[in-house]
């Protein structure tokens, strides 16, 4: 195929009078509207001087134009790199710079701000608001409505997507054509997409779960979207009855549980929720099936890889686990030290190889080699199991290990415990730094709505059921817990802010 990203998701709807795209405002935008819109953008992004493999960086709010810019880079062999709407001027001037973008995509009322940081890049500022308006779409008025699809082989770039560089410099992960056609051909299997689904989008599409996985997913199956601009309660609850499924993050799920309008009879009809980018508590998983009857079906990826595994479709959704290895991908947990598998059971850092992982860090060959092997397995950094049954479990990242007086401590057992004490609505546990052990554990508590926790109780639980060396030498009780958009608990800020609690006097 000429181009197999365009062809398999945009293309092959060419003329498709059907819907894909439902709006908030009840306007309806056809697979034929869009990809006419689609071409013109192209027609447009080829005038600023943009040719195949040239990047474009875009910080945009959702829109079926946002959507179409995705389109028209994918058919144009244009590098599209969606961006953080929540990133300042300094971070996207690293991005931009170190991608070396030609084209900066921005919202019109950023535009003043952020002119420096595409003259400094040497790149061309153009804007595009949440309204459709906009100097790409002025560009875009009146161009041909069909584009001459530019060539492109599978293992040619399609995305950057930069990781949020928690740990030092954020780095950009090259996505291939291969890496997100292979991923969205095989959910649309496993998770039983067809034409006749509807899927409530209330995802960014900065992100590699709202734009590469729920998107393209509907793309390939030929399904609509009902394209929500972001997650609003009272939208979401009223185009449920619309829905036959829907992606989310597990915010999106505590949230509906506490409305009272979101009942079972709600989504009698619904047929599919899975919860990712964050792991959900088991007792979210609980309170879901109690409430609705449905299962919320939980899966694990990452920007380097898209999806790695899931719970089944038909079989039983494991609450604390994330399924098995999906159809073509290989994953095995190693020992951090020497590489080496171990047995199951056994807590390790989890590799993945299989045609979603990416191609590498862009302009850092020696990150690369650090962290994708020669023989095609990614470390992924997230330490894990898999257990008896298979299925597998993530424990935390491997930066998150605390390393307490020459003992290695895994901050999921802690919390896991602390989640059910009484009145604890979350938690999180980090190490931070100690005189005499090195690191010493710290546990922040969230407690539920109008619960007043008792840290003296919750400590003696842990005293009784955890060895000493894991012994939590603070409880902390806060309202929330920090998060980034995607609903990931932050705990660098969580390490940053408390780094000093046992510091000498």
């Amino acid at each position: 195929m000429a181009n197999p990203l365009y062809d398999n998701l945009f293309g092959r709807h060419a003329g498709q009078t059907a819907p894909f795209l439902h709006l908030a405002n009840g306007a309806v935008v056809s697979y034929d509207a869009f990809l006419r819109m689609t071409a013109r953008y192209a027609h447009a992004l080829r005038g600023a001087g943009l040719v195949p493999g040239d990047r474009l960086a875009a910080q945009v709010e959702k829109s079926p134009e946002a959507l179409a810019v995705y389109a028209a880079c994918v058919q144009a062999g244009i590098v599209f790199l969606p961006l953080n709407t929540g990133y300042t001027g300094d971070e996207l001037g690293y991005f931009v710079g170190d991608s070396g973008a030609k084209v900066l995509l921005c919202d019109g009322a950023k535009a003043g701000a952020l002119q420096g940081v595409a003259d400094r890049a040497g790149a061309v500022l153009m804007t595009l608001n949440g309204d459709g308006t906009g100097t790409l779409p002025e560009a875009a008025e009146g161009l041909n409505e069909s584009f001459e699809t530019a060539p492109r082989e599978p293992d040619d770039l399609a995305a950057f997507l930069y990781t949020s560089g928690t740990t030092g410099r954020s780095k950009g992960a090259m996505l291939t054509q291969r890496n997100l056609l292979s991923n969205a051909e095989v959910l649309v299997d496993y998770w039983r997409f067809s034409s006749d689904d509807v899927l409530l989008h209330a995802l960014p599409i900065f992100h590699t779960h709202g734009l590469f996985v729920a998107t393209n997913i509907i793309l390939l199956a030929g399904g609509s979207m009902i394209f929500l601009p972001k997650f609003d309660q009272d939208q979401v609850i009223a185009q449920l009855p619309r829905a036959t499924s829907m992606m989310g993050v597990p915010t999106f799920y505590t949230r509906l549980l506490d409305d009272p309008r979101f009942t079972s009879a709600l989504v009698a009809h619904m047929r599919l929720f899975t919860s990712g980018s964050a792991p959900l508590l088991a007792e979210t998983h609980v309170a879901f099936e109690e409430r609705t009857g449905h299962r919320i079906l939980e899966r694990y990826g990452m920007t380097e890889t898209n999806m790695n595994t899931s719970n089944p479709y038909e079989g039983a959704r494991r609450a604390g686990t994330v399924g098995f290895p999906l159809p073509g991908v290989e994953l095995k947990i190693t020992d951090p030290q020497t590489g080496a598998e171990v047995p199951h059971g056994e807590i390790g850092i989890i590799e993945v190889r299989g045609p979603n992982v990416f191609a590498g860090y862009w302009n850092m060959p020696e990150k690369t080699a650090e962290e994708l092997r020669a023989d095609g397995f990614f470390i992924t950094g997230d330490l894990g199991m898999i257990d008896d049954q298979g299925y597998v479990q993530i424990v935390g990242r491997n930066k998150d290990l605390i390393i307490s007086g020459g003992y290695n401590i895994y901050p999921k057992e802690i919390e896991l415990l602390l989640d059910d004490q009484p009145g604890v609505l979350e938690s999180a546990v980090v190490g931070v730094p100690h005189p005499d052990f090195g690191e010493t554990v710290v546990g922040f508590l969230v407690p539920q709505k109008g619960a007043v926790v008792d840290i003296d109780a919750i400590a003696g639980a842990a005293a009784k059921s955890l060895a000493r060396f894991k012994h939590p030498r603070k409880l902390i009780v806060l309202e929330e817990l920090p998060r980034n958009t995607m609903g990931k608990v932050q705990k660098n800020i969580l390490r940053a802010e408390y780094a000093g609690l046992f510091a000498p006097a």
